[in-house]
């Protein structure tokens, strides 16, 4: 299987809905909670690309552009960008679906990055 193959293939996309109890004083999304959801996401794509065991090592950047309402459903996509020796980066997206209405926005942008580990926690290089 080719690197794109791969990439594609790992691709992963997961929907939840945006409960009272996720959100703020301000009825949104805290946004330790979408990052938290964004590290999930991202962690799951790049150990479907690898098939190894992979940690995060850093956010590398994460734009706010939209608040999320509580009541809406909200899509995260993750897809692998980069490939390095040991490590990968993993960009993900939040999209906004209103619950009864057509449409979507996207809400918050974010690139993590993720090292390959072996058995003894040590950094290994990554599958390709």
């Amino acid at each position: 299987m080719t690197l794109e193959e791969r990439i594609a293939n790992s691709k992963t996309s997961i929907f939840k809905a945006v409960f009272p109890n996720t959100t703020n004083h301000y009825d949104t999304l805290f946004g330790g909670t979408a990052m938290h959801m964004m590290d999930e996401v991202a962690f799951i794509t790049a150990t479907r690309f690898s098939r190894q065991i992979m940690v995060t090592v850093s956010s590398d950047r994460i734009d706010f552009k939209k608040s999320i309402p509580a009541g809406t459903i909200v899509e995260l996509i993750g897809v692998v960008t980069k490939v390095g020796n040991t490590s990968l980066k993993v960009n993900v997206e939040i999209y906004i679906e209103q619950m009864y209405d057509e449409g979507r926005e996207l809400a918050v942008h974010g690139e993590f990055t993720f090292v390959a580990i072996d058995k003894d926690k040590k950094p290994t290089m990554v599958l390709k």
